[in-house]
């Protein structure tokens, strides 16, 4: 798929079509969620816990099932060709991976162990995955430092760009990125979201990320869309949701008279205009 923006064709990636998911044939956690991904975008997912960003990360690279989650309505289409039905391993060889909330690293391995498993699935030779260690290091200088420790004795910074740096090592058009900023301090946020934009522009990379920290995710991002109990209930423009009001009060804790705590926030009304 093909759209317009600013007299400009750009090339859909992924489209995600109203799908709803249900955990345990009971619990509807999606409730018609539609989405798009233009190549080469960096597209944010925002949304507070339990709005359904990583089951919509799962929903697209198919890890639903070993949660006992289904789509059981709507369509996902990567490159126009659907996808839903496939299995995870062929999804990574079609260019999309995801990188797990939470920093999952081989913790036995070390750095240098667990980037290479991320080539596991090329079939270029040494010389290729060589290169594109040295590339991964390049971006991560970090890892190269600790490129012999073992995982599980790194930082929680090191893990997160341990999991992207292996992730890149499958040489994805698409990663799908849950909450990279979970748990770190503020400058290691932003070294890794610029670490992010560095690959997108640089190597191509297109994302979809989830993220609780509004603030920074859209500064980085080109799109936005704002999930509330499993509703897509405002997108647009990263530069326009900075400054929407709603968005600078309820996310941001700005409001016109100056900044607010999220507890003085009557964030019911604002879902209720969302959804009205």
């Amino acid at each position: 798929m093909v759209i317009m923006t600013d007299d400009t064709k750009v090339e859909t990636l992924l489209e995600v079509n109203n799908i709803e998911v249900i955990y345990n044939h009971v619990i509807l956690v999606l409730k018609g969620v539609s989405l798009s991904v233009p190549k080469g975008g960096i597209t944010a997912l925002l949304g507070g816990n339990g709005a359904g960003k990583t089951t919509t990360l799962k929903a697209v690279s198919n890890l639903l099932h070993s949660e006992r989650g289904v789509v059981t309505k709507g369509s996902i289409h990567y490159r126009g060709e659907r996808v839903q039905d496939l299995a995870p391993s062929d999804l990574v060889k079609k260019g999309v991976i995801q990188v797990m909330e939470g920093r999952h690293c081989f913790e036995h391995l070390t750095i240098e162990e667990n980037l290479l498993t991320g080539a596991y699935t090329r079939t270029q030779g040494a010389a290729a995955i060589a290169a594109d260690l040295e590339m991964v290091y390049n971006y991560f200088p970090r890892l190269r430092e600790r490129r012999k420790s073992q995982a599980g004795y790194t930082s929680g910074g090191e893990q997160q760009m341990c999991a992207i740096g292996r992730a890149s090592m499958s040489r994805p058009e698409m990663i799908l990125l849950d909450e990279p900023s979970m748990g770190l301090a503020p400058q290691l946020v932003e070294e890794i979201f610029g670490i992010v934009k560095d690959l997108n522009e640089r190597e191509g990379v297109s994302f979809l990320l989830a993220e609780q920290n509004t603030n920074v995710a859209l500064r980085f991002a080109h799109h936005g869309y704002i999930l509330e109990s499993g509703r897509v209930v405002m997108e647009g423009p990263a530069s326009e949701l900075r400054e929407n009001p709603d968005v600078k009060e309820f996310y941001l804790g700005v409001s016109d008279e100056g900044r607010k705590s999220f507890r003085d926030v009557r964030s019911y009304r604002r879902r209720k205009r969302w959804l009205a």
